[in-house]
């Protein structure tokens, strides 16, 4: 961790507490996290995170509009469609779907994945939870272990016979810290499934500890950690997102991913500009802690 003097760490704690404070579920919408708190039943939020994260990628409402048709098609019974998904008979009801990068056949291929993990240990926590180790120091290690173990489950039925292509559009949705990137959709599910203690996270991985999380790192937050000194790296990878955890994790060492959604909304609701500016600068929250 890098050497914050005592009054710029105690100022930072405070303006991001009251940061967090403020956004809370009311500035719910239009984080994809939204579609999760549409489900009551556990199982039913663990899928739709898994599909919702997968897609949050792009611009807003591309993300909401590509997460909401799928739902629409699954007839919005996440956890009945994926324990009963057969690939023979439902992979066509995804076709011509296309989020960016990924089609119909990611989207069925995810939903092949969530169902082998279910069947194997009963669901995609329980499943995640046998690549972790208690005292592995951050999550990196079991979430590496959680991306291999979904790539060699068995997706012939998706993308053909022999080894998975080196190219298929899967690989997209579980890209592991071990090549260095920095995982925010995954980051981001993660975030979701494990932390505990307010309302906008579901806490269901009860076996995972939350202070080992790391921070879904996009450009919104990768600028704006720059702009209040919680990392001074460039490139938006691993190690980044490592280091601005370590800065988060010495103002709240139990919950060091708490701000992400706060952070998050400054960016995307368009409050943090790229270069100074008055009017946005100056009604800014964190104003005093920002180096611009």
């Amino acid at each position: 961790m890098r050497k914050i003097a005592k009054e710029r760490r105690k100022a930072l704690g405070e303006r991001l507490d009251a940061l967090y404070e403020t956004f809370d579920l009311n500035y719910l919408s239009p984080d994809p996290l939204e579609f999760l708190h549409k489900f009551k039943r556990p199982e039913d939020i663990e899928i739709t995170g898994l599909l919702a994260s997968s897609l949050a990628y792009g611009r807003v409402a591309g993300i909401r509009k590509s997460i909401t048709r799928i739902l629409d098609l699954i007839e919005w019974h996440p956890y009945d469609f994926t324990i009963s998904f057969d690939p023979l008979r439902d992979k066509a009801l995804f076709d011509g779907f296309r989020h960016r990068f990924n089609t119909g056949d990611d989207v069925a291929a995810l939903f092949l994945i969530a169902g082998k993990m279910i069947e194997d240990s009963g669901s995609i926590g329980a499943f995640f939870l046998k690549g972790y180790h208690k005292d592995d120091e951050t999550i990196r290690l079991p979430l590496a272990s959680f991306c291999e173990r979904a790539l060699a489950l068995n997706l012939s039925s998706i993308y053909g016979d022999g080894p998975l292509p080196k190219k298929a559009g899967i690989r997209y949705f579980f890209p592991s810290p071990a090549s260095g990137s920095a995982c925010k959709r995954l980051n981001l599910y993660l975030r979701w499934m494990i932390r505990r203690g307010d309302t906008l996270d579901f806490g269901l991985w009860k076996g995972v500890d939350p202070a080992k999380l790391i921070i879904p790192l996009d450009t919104h937050i990768a600028r704006l950690s720059r702009n209040i000194g919680l990392t001074t790296r460039r490139s938006p990878d691993w190690k980044m997102a490592e280091e601005i955890t370590a800065e988060l994790h010495a103002l709240s060492p139990s919950d060091p991913v708490k701000y992400d959604f706060a952070l998050c909304r400054l960016g995307i609701l368009e409050k943090c500009t790229t270069s100074y500016d008055v009017k946005k600068c100056e009604a800014c929250l964190i104003k005093e802690i920002c180096v611009l």
